[in-house]
């Protein structure tokens, strides 16, 4: 059998937890000289500086593409660590070995062969390289909430400090501590901006790593830093420090003083108010209707809406907002109902869920004990065809018929339960919609009305300044039932009576009629 040919893969993580590993030259080094000593051939080489903890390395997915799009390659590596620490490479090598993708795995420091025990192994070996991460990553937590309880700095030394490896903390710089003293007691007196301090700074040989002046954004971290009080920063928290604070606690708030009165606030885009926005299209060109601040003859300023012209040139006039706000108003009072009517809709509401309840529970218990009998019927159908007293074809025919009886209860069942919940809610919330709708009328609030109008009607359009729109059934309902009573001949009763009238709406369990009212609409 033919030896295959190997892929060369090393790597090195460039966070703490590798830096006893082998550097990538040397894990070349040995890797060439295996493949020399074993007379492998080695196709390409991978290497790459990347923590191999979480999924998305770029060289690793470049080689295993190449690996899958093969036929029996090799893998030379140091140790399976180099090339996984997740479940998701691992398996995805694990994977490859399986399909014969993958031939052979070589390592220098790890026995492999492609049969189960070594496929076991090869998973030990990558759950082993994950523990030891997960359990790395516990312990430098660990380690850090420790360094915080007794008040260490966790890192390099800020400027003004120094690091102390006998203690491992920090302690203040003989000069670097004064210049900082210095700095805060300059700019406390407030004339140096942050330009100005950074070139007294320059003076003092303080600069950047390319020797110009500290950008504004340097010298506020440096006049903002706490630690100069003595205290250790840990993500967005600040915690009390067991080192020597370089300014007192008067000095600081001084210089916190002088930033905070020189801070401007930033200059924000207003954002404009037009409620009736997004909304409403043109009639004629179908574009959105926007809005825009005007200022009038006597000099106020109003709001009004227009065409956007998106799709082209209109002719269409604007209208001013207090004006388009009245017809939303108009419009709304033509579905309203007075507080009258919508108490004594839902209070029908209430009663005919209760009689629909009680005659929901009764047919459920009916159904129930239906299904319970049929069940009955299928246990004792196995039974008897398992003590041999009937013949399987007849079983399972009977069996056949007792499920499909079975399954057609429990949707019976099930459109029972649910089919109050189908109606009542939409019909309470048709009548708790006509109660707003006559509060709104009336209203001068248009982000209410906005809302209100949004949820219950459908197209808006404006023309020649006039407002249409349209709402569902229900609504249109009671709409028309307005509009016939408005036109009644006055001899026979007043415009506003209502007699005889049923409001009526279509839920989900079909038309449900509410009750007879009579009086005025208002």
């Amino acid at each position: 059998m033919l030896k295959p040919k190997y892929f060369l893969y090393a790597r090195k993580s460039t966070e703490d937890d590798d830096r006893q590993v082998m550097s990538i030259e040397s894990q070349l080094h040995e890797l060439r000289e295996h493949a020399r000593k074993e007379n492998l051939e080695i196709l390409a080489e991978f290497q790459e500086s990347k923590s191999a903890k979480t999924p998305g390395r770029e060289t690793f997915g470049e080689m295993m593409a190449k690996v899958e799009a093969s036929d029996g390659v090799g893998i030379l590596a140091w140790h399976p660590d180099r090339l996984a620490r997740n479940s998701i490479d691992g398996g995805r090598i694990v994977y490859a070995v399986d399909t014969r993708k993958v031939a052979s795995l070589c390592f220098p420091t790890f026995w492999f062969e492609p049969t189960p025990q070594g496929l076991f192994m090869l998973q030990v070996a990558f759950g082993q390289s994950k523990y030891y991460s997960d359990n790395l990553a516990e312990n430098i937590k660990r380690g850090i909430r420790q360094k915080l309880r007794r008040g260490e700095w966790l890192n390099l030394a800020p400027f003004g400090y120094q690091n102390n490896p006998s203690t491992h903390n920090i302690e203040p710089h003989p000069t670097e501590a004064r210049i900082v003293k210095l700095a805060y007691e300059e700019y406390a007196k407030g004339s140096h901006s942050f330009v100005s301090l950074a070139q007294f700074l320059v003076d003092l040989g303080v600069v950047s790593k390319t020797g110009t002046p500290l950008a504004k954004v340097s010298i506020k971290r440096l006049l903002t830093h706490r630690v100069y009080l003595g205290f250790v920063k840990h993500g967005d928290e600040w915690f009390d420090g067991n080192f020597e604070p370089i300014l007192t606690s008067a000095l600081f708030e001084a210089v916190q003083k002088v930033l905070q009165k020189r801070e401007r606030p930033r200059l924000r885009n207003v954002k404009h108010d037009f409620p009736l926005t997004g909304l409403i299209r043109c009639a004629e060109c179908e574009s959105m209707i926007s809005a825009q601040w005007a200022t009038g003859k006597s000099g106020g300023k109003y709001r009004y809406y227009r065409c956007s012209k998106k799709r082209g040139r209109c002719t269409q006039p604007y209208v001013q907002e207090k004006e388009l706000g009245s017809q939303f108003k108009a419009r709304l009072q033509t579905i309203s109902l007075c507080d009258r009517y919508t108490d004594y809709m839902q209070k029908l509401v209430e009663d005919m869920e209760r009689e629909d309840k009680t005659t929901t529970q009764s047919e459920v218990q009916h159904l129930s004990s239906q299904v319970k009998a049929a069940e009955g019927r299928m246990d004792k159908l196995v039974s008897t065809y398992l003590d041999g007293d009937i013949p399987k074809d007849i079983y399972l025919k009977r069996k056949d018929e007792t499920m499909r009886t079975l399954a057609a209860l429990e949707e019976k069942k099930k459109d029972a339960e649910r089919g109050r919940r189908m109606w009542v809610e939409p019909l309470r919330g048709f009548v708790l919609d006509l109660k707003q709708a006559k509060i709104l009328s009336s209203s001068d609030d248009l982000h209410e009305i906005r809302s209100f109008v949004k949820k219950v009607g459908t197209n808006l359009t404006l023309q020649n300044k006039s407002l249409h729109l349209s709402f569902p059934a229900p609504f249109q309902f009671v709409a028309q039932r307005r509009a016939f009573l408005a036109m009644a001949a006055p001899a026979a009763r007043p415009p506003t009576a209502l007699s005889a009238r049923e409001v009526t709406f279509c839920g989900g369990g079909g038309i449900r009629t509410l009750g007879t009212l009579s009086g005025s609409t208002h």
